[in-house]
């Protein structure tokens, strides 16, 4: 089956041509009309001879309560993805805009809609439920959704075929998707136990400029005693906070590596790295709890892909969960690699994430009328 996949971010829009999944063709196209960048992208692929495909498959971030698994789009589909804006207000929006686009420009294929909350579904009632009154939860909705899904989701069951493990159910695995945005997950067999984003992409790890999870009376203190708005917040939160904020240099690993390595580094990037390191610890033993014990970490996405240090600093304190490094394989570790120590009892990984595969195996599966197991 051949398949695009579109893949809208707050800032550009990727399209790949798989077939199967082997990617043939990839073009990311920057854009401030995410219509504009599906048109471009679009024009690229026809101009490559990969049209026409069998299917298209978008990536939406937030399915809400509505969507827990991928589904073929319809006019009225169309109308819930609308009123699920507000929920990720940088990241639906575009994904919208560009699915309108591609059905107007391919509107003989089935196009199909999988989103990142959708592989938490899993997750029980008491690692979704938030401790506040009830009618917010069964109410107003309000409750742990968690994000890069498409991510966890391919990593843990390449995990799972790198450990020779695949269809074990009890095979126990952490994902550390680190990129701009930085999240956690406990996956036992394949499903999802827990996950470190919540309501909203905001939670969690310290992030590039987002500062994870925080005091919620912070936010009303700001709020009265210095007379920042909501949506002052909102802005800082999420642009000005994480590395950004606490370095004041930016929001960027390499840009704060470099600045320690030339010796240009002050007391701020110095504890902006530290507390990165810290934040991304504590979560990998709170996700480990939650799993009862650990087969497997896995580094992926910008940051854990390819920062060596990072995933040395991580590790070394990790030793208790059965963590322990071989410093060569990290220090030379290419996509999909086992960089442990051979006599580790824990497994430590590094992946290339391919959240496209995970797309195009959804559109698959939608198209051939197969249900969620």
């Amino acid at each position: 089956m051949r398949t695009l996949v579109i893949n809208a971010g707050s800032t550009n829009v990727k399209l790949s041509v798989l077939d199967g999944e082997a990617e043939r063709f990839a073009v990311t196209v920057e854009h401030e009309s995410p219509a504009a960048a599906v048109a471009d992208g679009l024009g690229q692929v026809r101009a490559k001879g990969l049209l026409p495909v069998d299917g298209v498959g978008h990536r939406i971030v937030h399915g809400g309560t509505a969507f827990t698994e991928a589904v073929r789009v319809t006019d009225d589909v169309m109308t819930q993805l609308a009123a699920l804006a507000e929920l990720a207000p940088l990241h639906n929006p575009p994904a919208l805009a560009a699915l309108t686009e591609a059905r107007k420009l391919l509107p003989d294929v089935p196009h199909v809609v999988a989103f990142d909350t959708a592989f938490h579904r899993t997750m029980t009632e008491i690692a979704d439920t938030y401790p506040v009154p009830w009618e917010w939860t069964k109410t107003w909705g309000i409750k742990k959704y968690g994000f890069h899904g498409l991510s966890h989701a391919y990593c843990s069951g390449r995990a799972a075929e790198l450990l020779g493990r695949v269809g074990d159910k009890g095979v126990r695995v952490v994902v550390a998707h680190l990129g701009g945005g930085c999240s956690l997950c406990a996956v036992k067999g394949g499903v999802s136990v827990d996950t470190t984003m919540g309501f909203t992409p905001l939670d969690g790890l310290m992030m590039a400029t987002r500062s994870g999870s925080i005091d919620p009376g912070i936010i009303l203190h700001v709020m009265r005693k210095h007379g920042l708005s909501v949506d002052d917040v909102d802005r800082i939160l999420n642009k000005e906070s994480g590395l950004l904020g606490v370095s004041g240099v930016s929001s960027d690993m390499r840009d704060l590596w470099k600045a320690v390595t030339h010796e240009k580094s002050d007391h701020r990037i110095g504890t902006a790295l530290e507390m990165f390191e810290y934040r991304i610890r504590l979560g990998v033993g709170a996700m480990a709890a939650a799993l009862n014990g650990l087969d497997a970490l896995v580094f992926t996405a910008g940051i854990g892909e390819h920062d060596v240090q990072l995933r040395a600093d991580v590790c070394s304190k990790l030793a208790f969960l059965g963590v322990r490094l071989d410093p060569q394989r990290n220090a030379s570790a290419g996509p999909d690699t086992d960089i442990s120590d051979p006599a580790a009892a824990t497994r430590v990984l590094v992946l290339h994430t391919r959240e496209d595969v995970t797309i195009a195996r959804e559109v698959a599966r939608v198209v051939s009328g197969e249900r969620v197991p």
